[in-house]
């Protein structure tokens, strides 16, 4: 009398055959061959055991689902022009192309900018298929609120370039964005060649915490070094070259003996169009992120330093807080590049 499950000889056995010995649906047992979040550790035992009795698995294969599932990592930037997170997704496309079997489960995805309730949701959206989560994070209460409830239900997050100031539990991997704002702020004070005139900031949106950070470093040591350099403002451009172009052209106008410009997030590009319409190579400019249009903008002369943080160590880490979380990652090394050492 042959039992549930069992494959007439012959027959090759299939996932309905594996399903029908193990006692469970057809969805589990693709669950578990295809090493999915959602299957209870005694469940896949009995999966695994039932498609070894109908040699449903070869031995290599049989052998690669003994071990440790891999962790599904879903990864959210903010959509828009900024070359630098358009750069951190193709890494992150490169990465999912060329994983191993045993290889964390990449996917990435673009936010709504600035969106706080579009992050909150593409949060718990995600949270069904994830293991982890690495986001760039918005400070806001409903952000908040999402990160912790997920991280309470077992979610592993972590921010990345921006964090969520101090909720308990989320890792954050970044630079020290308030040691860049100082830096920033020291070095436009020694190279500017007026020994007093205006200075002003581009910032994506003070949302970013890392954003408002870099300000509030730059403005304490303007403060305490170079109090004759005046401030005239910070603007937001939402890291929109377009934005940042009428910016800057508004700054120019408003203040004729401007010396230098900060900005702080990203498109560095629409800053650098206007200093060349107006022809204002002088005005001392300091940007975030090595990419095409910046290392031109170096080249040039129209950009005097970029600080960058390197896209690869930033995932690197961020997937390794996921995949094997332990302590708080230190911040990451802040590199800053001139025309004589770009790499």
């Amino acid at each position: 009398m042959e039992k549930d499950g069992d494959v007439p000889d012959g027959a090759r056995p299939q996932q309905a055959d594996v399903a029908a010995r193990a006692g469970v649906s057809l969805a589990t047992v693709d669950r578990v061959l295809n090493r999915r979040k959602g299957v209870k550790e005694r469940t896949r035992r009995r999966v695994l055991e039932a498609a070894r009795e109908l040699g449903f698995l070869a031995a290599g294969e049989e052998a690669e689902l003994e071990g440790a599932r891999p962790p599904n990592i879903v990864v959210l930037l903010p959509a828009g022009t900024n070359p630098y997170l358009r750069l951190l997704g193709g890494r992150l496309r490169a990465l999912a192309e060329r994983r191993g079997s045993n290889d964390p489960v990449l996917r990435c995805f673009f936010i709504e900018s600035f969106d706080a309730r579009a992050l909150a949701a593409a949060l718990r959206r995600n949270a069904g298929w994830a293991d982890g989560i690495a986001f760039f994070a918005i400070e806001h209460p409903v952000v908040r609120e999402a990160a912790a409830e997920l991280a309470a239900a077992g979610t592993r997050l972590v921010t990345i370039v921006s964090d969520l100031g101090s909720l308990p539990g989320i890792p954050h991997v970044g630079m020290d964005n308030r040691a860049a704002g100082r830096t920033a702020g020291l070095l436009i004070g020694r190279l500017a060649q007026r020994r007093e005139g205006a200075v002003a900031l581009v910032a994506g949106s003070r949302h970013y915490r890392a954003h408002s950070e870099r300000e509030a470093g730059f403005l304490s040591i303007r403060e305490e070094l170079f109090p004759q350099l005046r401030l005239v403002g910070l603007r937001e451009g939402h890291d929109d070259a377009g934005e940042n172009y009428r910016h800057t052209l508004a700054l120019l106008g408003q203040a004729p003996d401007l010396a230098g410009i900060y900005n702080v997030g990203g498109s560095s590009g629409g800053i650098t169009r206007a200093l060349k319409e107006r022809g204002r190579e002088d005005v001392v400019l300091i940007g975030h992120g090595l990419t095409a249009d910046t290392r031109r903008a170096v080249l040039e002369g129209t950009m005097d330093a970029i600080f960058d943080q390197d896209p690869d160590m930033l995932l690197s880490r961020a997937i390794d807080c996921i995949a094997a979380p332990g302590g708080a990652p230190k911040p990451l090394k802040l590199d800053i590049y001139f025309a004589e050492n770009l790499p």
